[in-house]
């Protein structure tokens, strides 16, 4: 009976040390957020940050997650890179070179993303851009995932539905004096040509910096289309150009397809930005599934409030997270291994209602898989609030 009993508690023990090291953690799996979060357009980059700090909460809430039987736990580091090149190229070399990260989401734009290209090749890493050069995703290049809907993809499907719904037949652009959102101008125009919209203004444009809108929109209106597009406009900026058209006795439509942030539009711009089009985030109530509710909870907590566009950039590490389960520990260190993966993910969305999978997609696009799967909310603002103009896909 003695024996039995010592058999017991050693099978007991046994049990439990096979367990324990089946779950144990094996270590803290660093990811790097870099991206705009001062400034104009500090809200773009701010919500990467807290879209990964929150899921990277909810994961090590849970014990972390498992890679080949070992659980991993998440570690988030977060450089500011002020929209400049040079500095995103400095934290850039940080997070690769000195914390030895091999996953990156941002940065924010096409010129930051771009100058950060060579660090990420040279030093084997790679990223979740929410830029729209499609060089960044198109072979040679394999290094860079988009991480939202491009222009040239949410453009000619907004003109169109704005075209079949209120007759619009004319379109005029603005944009910043920069080369990111001149080439969202320049795409926004090929696609106007290409449903046969008669272009009235392409090549307006204001500097970086200004706060009086009123010459440049003065012009715009004078044309009187029948729909203003702010190409590639930072949401600071976005208010005051609508209020300056506004003011200036505009009364057509407004759109962007960059993701703008509800708090600053209502606060600045108020009722003047009623009726504005921007695509939003991926997570309208009625596509949100209890995961997706469960996160926006979780962020409100983090940070105190909702943005729209963190429904969008939540699938960031979510993806980076899917992709790692089925690449195994190779793609810790290897980003090789993590691509070889890429065509083989197809994990549940839990983010979505509905049967929806988490799969790379964007080959019609890049000639390649290399964007996430966001959904194509199209956003107007009436009332202090987005609401759900319609919904749409990549694919």
């Amino acid at each position: 009976m003695q024996y039995l009993r010592k058999l017991l508690v050693t099978a007991a023990t046994l049990s439990l040390l096979i367990f324990g090291a089946a779950t144990a953690n094996a270590g803290t799996i660093k990811i790097g957020v870099l991206g705009v979060m001062s400034g104009p357009a500090a809200s773009w980059g701010l919500v990467n940050r807290y879209c990964t700090e929150v899921t990277a909460k909810m994961y090590n809430d849970m014990g972390g997650f498992e890679i080949d039987g070992e659980n991993y736990m998440i570690e988030v580091i977060s450089i500011d890179d002020k929209n400049d090149p040079k500095v995103s190229i400095a934290g850039a070399e940080r997070l690769v070179y000195q914390e030895g990260i091999k996953y990156i989401i941002g940065p924010n734009v096409d010129t930051t993303a771009q100058a950060i290209v060579p660090v990420l090749e040279e030093g084997g890493a790679m990223n979740i851009p929410y830029a729209f050069d499609k060089t960044l995703y198109t072979p040679p290049s394999s290094n860079s995932i988009l991480g939202m809907i491009a222009s040239y993809q949410a453009g000619p499907v907004i003109y169109k539905r704005l075209m079949q719904d209120h007759g619009v037949k004319s379109i005029a652009f603005v944009a910043r004096n920069e080369s990111d959102p001149i080439n969202q101008r320049k795409q926004g125009v090929a696609a106007a040509n290409a449903l046969g919209l008669n272009v009235l203004a392409s090549e307006d444009t204001y500097e970086p910096g200004t706060t009086d809108f009123f010459p440049v929109m003065s012009r715009i209106v004078q044309l009187n289309p029948d729909l203003i597009v702010l190409s590639g406009v930072a949401p600071s900026d976005a208010p005051l150009l609508i209020r300056a058209a506004r003011e200036l006795g505009y009364e057509g439509l407004m759109s962007t397809e960059t993701a703008q942030d509800v708090k600053i539009l209502s606060e600045v711009a108020g009722d003047a930005a009623t009726g504005f089009i921007s695509v939003g985030g991926a997570s309208t109530p009625a596509i949100s599934d209890e995961y997706m509710n469960e996160f926006r909870k979780n962020y409100e907590a983090h940070v105190g409030e909702w943005n729209d566009e963190a429904g969008t950039k939540v699938y960031a590490l979510e993806m980076i997270i899917e992709t790692l389960k089925v690449a195994g520990k190779a793609a810790l260190d290897d980003i090789e291994a993590f691509k070889a993966a890429m065509p083989m993910v197809d994990a549940e969305n839990r983010l979505l209602v509905g049967e929806n999978s988490l799969t790379y997609v964007g080959t019609g696009f890049f000639e390649q898989a290399r964007q996430l799967p966001i959904p194509m909310v199209v956003n107007e603002y009436r009332d202090g609030e987005f609401q759900t103009l319609f919904v749409g896909s990549v694919e």
